[in-house]
C-alpha cells in the first residue's frame, strides 16, 4: 500500500563528532568514517527525496560539518526545492564555513547548547572552549540573516538553569528555542541514572516554560519535549512509525527513527540497494508498525490510537522487553509500573557519565 510521502528526510551524514555528550541520540555502535555514504550517494538520495514529496532535509550527525561535501549537499538540496536545515554543534562554524553555507542556500541552522554555564557546558560536551565557540557562531548566524534555533538539551544536571537558557536564546535573537528533555535511548539509556530529572525538577521546568511561552507569545516560539517517565500517555514518536520521517544513517540504512536500529528482527533496507520510494512504500521495516493494524490491546480500541500511534517501539523494547508491546509510558500498559521503577532506580548522581565515543 502506498503511504503519504514523508514530510522530512533526516540525513545523518556522519557519526564523527568533536563532542562526547553522554545523552547522544546516535546508536551505541557508531558507524565508522570508512562506511559512510559517498557524495554521489547523498546527491541521488536528495533527488529521490524531492521526487518522493519530501519537503525538508535536516543535515545532522554526529557533526555534519565533519563532511567536506556538506556545502555541495546543501546546494543540491536547495536546487531540488528542499527546505534545508543544519543541525550542528557549531564549534567549527567559522565565518568562512557560514559564508559557504549561505552561498549554497542554507535556510535554517540549529545550534545545540549543553548548558548556559560555560564550565558545565564544556564538561557535558567534553570539549574545552566549546560553549564560547557556540555563542560566537550563533551571533554570526544572526548577523548573516539566517533563521536560527537554539536547542537546549535538559536533564538532572542542568534543568534548574532552564530560565537562564531561555534568557540566552532571547539575548541571541533566535527565532525558536527548543527545551528538549533527554530521551532515554542509546547513550542516554546507558547514563539514565545521572540524567533523569526528579518529578519536582520536571514540574518546575514545565512551569518556567509555560510562563516564558506566555511572556514571549508572538515574539518567538518555544518547543518543549518532556521525558516519558512521568507520563500517563505516550507521545506519537516521530509523528508515528513510518508516517512523517525517513532517517538515513551514515552507512545508508533507512530507518523510521534514529534509534530504530536497537530493535531486533527488523531488516532495515539500505539506500545503496533500493530507492527511497521503494523503501518508504514497500519495505517490511517501514510497514511493520505503520498505522493501527499491528496494535495490541488496549491500543487497538483506544480513542487515542490515531493520535499517539502506539507510542515508541524503542521505549517498549527498552522498558518492557518487547518492541510490539504497549508503550510503558501509557497508564493502560501492564508495564506502566516499570517507568516508576526506573525513576526509583535513577540516582540523579551528577558524577561522571559514559561519554559518547567511537570504539
Amino acid at each position: 500500500m502506498t503511504a503519504p510521502p514523508p514530510m522530512a528526510l533526516i540525513a545523518e551524514l556522519t557519526h564523527r563528532c568533536p563532542l562526547q555528550c553522554g545523552y547522544c541520540s546516535n546508536p551505541l555502535n557508531l558507524d565508522a568514517a570508512k562506511s559512510e555514504l559517498a557524495t554521489e550517494d547523498w546527491l541521488r538520495i536528495l533527488s529521490e527525496a524531492a521526487a518522493l514529496g519530501v519537503l525538508q532535509v535536516h543535515f545532522t550527525g554526529g557533526e555534519p560539518m565533519a563532511r567536506r561535501d556538506l556545502v555541495t549537499l546543501v546546494a543540491h538540496a536547495a536546487k531540488c526545492g528542499l527546505y534545508t536545515n543544519l543541525i550542528t554543534s557549531a564549534v567549527s562554524l567559522t565565518d568562512a564555513a557560514l559564508a559557504a553555507l549561505v552561498g549554497a542556500g542554507i535556510d535554517h541552522i540549529q545550534i545545540s547548547f549543553q548548558d548556559v554555564a560555560a564550565a558545565e557546558a564544556d564538561r557535558l560536551g567534553g570539549y574545552r572552549g566549546g560553549h564560547a565557540r557556540k555563542l560566537a557562531a550563533a551571533r554570526r548566524v544572526r548577523e548573516a540573516g539566517v533563521s536560527l534555533t537554539a536547542n537546549f538539551v535538559v536533564h538532572h544536571q542542568n534543568v534548574e538553569r532552564v530560565e537562564a537558557m531561555i534568557a540566552l536564546g532571547e539575548a541571541l535573537g533566535v527565532d525558536r528555542i527548543e527545551i528538549a528533555h533527554v530521551q532515554y535511548y542509546g547513550w542516554a539509556l546507558v547514563n539514565r541514572a545521572a540524567l533523569l530529572p526528579t518529578r519536582d525538577q520536571l514540574d518546575d521546568c514545565t512551569a518556567v516554560v509555560r510562563a516564558a511561552r506566555t511572556r514571549l507569545s508572538g515574539v518567538l516560539t518555544i518547543d518543549y519535549v518532556v521525558p516519558d517517565y512521568y507520563a500517563t500517555r505516550p507521545k506519537a514518536c516521530m509523528g508515528g512509525w513510518g508516517r512523517r520521517v525517513i532517517n538515513i544513517s551514515p552507512s545508508g540504512k533507512a530507518l523510521p527513527c534514529h534509534a530504530a536500529e536497537s530493535l531486533p528482527g527488523l531488516a532495515f533496507p539500505s539506500v545503496r540497494e533500493a530507492s527511497l520510494e521503494a523503501i518508504w512504500n514497500r519495505s517490511g521495516a517501514f510497514t511493520r508498525f505503520r498505522g493501527t493494524d499491528w496494535m495490541p490491546a488496549p491500543c487497538r480500541t483506544c480513542d487515542q490510537r490515531e493520535i499517539d500511534w502506539g507510542g515508541c517501539r524503542c521505549q517498549a523494547l527498552a522498558i518492557a522487553g518487547d518492541m510490539g508491546a504497549v508503550d510503558p509510558a501509557c497508564s493502560l500498559s501492564p508495564d506502566h509500573h516499570r517507568m516508576a521503577e526506573a525513576v526509583a532506580e535513577a540516582s540523579g548522581d551528577s558524577g561522571a557519565m559514559t561519554p559518547r565515543r567511537h570504539a
